[in-house]
C-alpha cells in the first residue's frame, strides 16, 4: 500500500515538474520585458499623479502605449515564446493571437455581441491580456503541424499548412479555449456572491484565496466587468477591496525566495517579481517564482486570505475600478481604507514568513 502511495507522489511529481518546466521555459524569456514595462507605467503614473506630466502629452502618451501595450498584447509574446519551446512553426503560431486581438473582432467579442460561428454564439471572452487561450491554440498547432508535415506535399505545403491549421484551429479557439477562464470564473464569482450575503468576511478571505490562482488561467477577467458595473451602479465595489492581501501576498512570497535562493539568476528574478508585484503586477511572481516552485504560492494564497477576511470585516469599498496597490490606494479612500492599507501590508508579511518557514521544504 505504502509503495502504491509512493509510486503515485512520484508519478505526480514528475508530471508536476514537467508541467513547471514548459510554464517556465515560456515564460522566463520575457519576464524581465514585463518587469519593466510594469516600473515604466508605474513610474507614468506617478509623474501624471504629481502633475509632472499630462496624461496627453506625447511622452506620456507613447510609454503608456509601450508599458500598457506589452501586457493588452501578451498573448503575442506567448505564441511566440510557446512556438520556439514546442517546436512549432513560429509565423503559423502568431497567426493565432493575430485573429484573437484584431481590434474589430476583438471588439465584438469582448463586448458580447451576438457574433455566431457554425450556427454557434461565440462566448464573451477577454483576450487581451490572456494566457491559456493561446497556450492551448499552440498546442493544438503542434499537433495538427506533424501530420501536415508528413502527409502534405512540400511542393503545396507552404502555402496549405496555415489554411489547414487556421481552419481547425481558430473555431476550436473561440468556442472552447477562450471561454474556459470565463467559465470558471464565472463560477467562482457566483460562488463569492453567495458567500458575501452570508457573510463578507468568508467571501474576502475567499477571494483573497482564489484570486490569484484565477490569474494563472486567466479567469480574473470575468471580475472586472462585474467591478467595473458595480462602481458605475452604485458608485463604488467591494469586490477589488478584498484581492488587496492577495496581490501583497505573492510580493511577500517572492522576496522570501529571493533571501533564500543562492542561485543569483533565480534570486534577481525573484526580487524583481516581488517589486512588480508591490506594483500591482503580479504575473512574474507567479510563473517565474512561487507558481514553480507550489509552496511560496501556497503561502501567499493563505496570505490573501487572511488579507481578504480582513478588509471583509472592515467593509471597504473602492469609489473607481482600479486593481489594488499602493499606486491606486487612492481610490480606496473611504470607510475601512486604514484596514485596506494593513491588510495589503500584513499580506506581504505573512506571505514572506509562511514561505520562510517552508524553506526546508522547497526545492531552490
Amino acid at each position: 500500500m505504502a509503495s502504491k502511495e509512493k509510486t503515485k507522489e512520484s508519478k505526480f511529481k514528475k508530471y508536476y515538474k514537467i508541467a513547471v518546466d514548459q510554464i517556465s521555459g515560456i515564460f522566463f524569456p520575457i519576464l524581465n520585458c514585463l518587469t519593466a514595462a510594469t516600473i515604466i507605467k508605474s513610474v507614468i503614473t506617478l509623474l501624471a499623479s504629481f502633475g509632472v506630466l499630462s496624461p496627453d502629452s506625447g511622452i506620456y502618451m507613447i510609454f503608456w502605449a509601450v508599458s500598457d501595450g506589452f501586457f493588452y498584447y501578451l498573448p503575442f509574446a506567448l505564441a511566440y515564446t510557446a512556438s520556439k519551446l514546442w517546436k512549432t512553426d513560429t509565423v503559423i503560431s502568431m497567426l493565432i493571437p493575430i485573429a484573437m486581438l484584431y481590434p474589430e473582432l476583438n471588439a465584438l467579442i469582448e463586448g458580447g455581441s451576438e457574433l455566431t460561428m457554425l450556427g454557434l454564439k461565440i462566448p464573451t471572452t477577454v483576450y487581451h491580456s490572456s494566457v491559456i487561450p493561446v497556450l492551448l491554440a499552440v498546442g493544438l498547432l503542434y499537433f495538427i503541424e506533424k501530420p501536415c508535415d508528413k502527409f502534405i506535399h512540400e511542393s503545396i505545403r507552404g502555402f496549405l499548412k496555415p489554411i489547414i491549421c487556421m481552419v481547425i484551429i481558430l473555431p476550436v479557439t473561440f468556442m472552447l479555449f477562450g471561454p474556459i477562464g470565463a467559465w470558471i470564473g464565472n463560477i467562482l464569482t457566483k460562488i463569492f456572491f453567495t458567500l458575501y450575503n452570508f457573510s463578507s468576511v468568508a467571501a474576502g478571505a475567499f477571494m483573497g484565496l482564489v484570486m490569484q490562482p484565477m490569474v494563472v488561467v486567466g479567469a480574473h477577467w470575468s471580475v472586472v466587468p462585474v467591478s467595473i458595473n458595480n462602481v458605475a451602479t452604485y458608485g463604488y465595489d467591494v469586490i477589488m477591496p478584498l484581492v488587496g492581501g492577495a496581490v501583497y501576498g505573492q510580493s511577500g512570497a517572492a522576496l522570501a525566495v529571493g533571501v533564500i535562493t543562492k542561485d543569483k539568476k533565480k534570486k534577481t528574478m525573484a526580487f524583481q517579481a516581488s517589486l512588480t508585484a508591490a506594483l500591482g503586477v503580479t504575473e512574474p511572481a507567479l510563473f517565474g517564482v512561487n507558481v514553480p516552485l507550489i509552496r511560496p504560492m501556497i503561502a501567499a494564497c493563505l496570505a490573501g486570505a487572511i488579507g481578504g477576511a480582513i478588509v471583509g470585516l472592515a467593509g471597504t469599498h473602492c469609489n473607481a475600478f482600479a486593481f489594488p496597490s499602493f499606486l491606486t490606494s487612492v481610490a480606496y479612500v473611504g470607510p475601512g481604507f486604514v484596514p485596506f492599507l494593513l491588510s495589503m501590508a500584513l499580506s506581504f508579511v505573512l506571505g514572506f514568513l509562511f514561505t520562510i518557514v517552508q524553506k526546508k521544504h522547497i526545492n531552490y
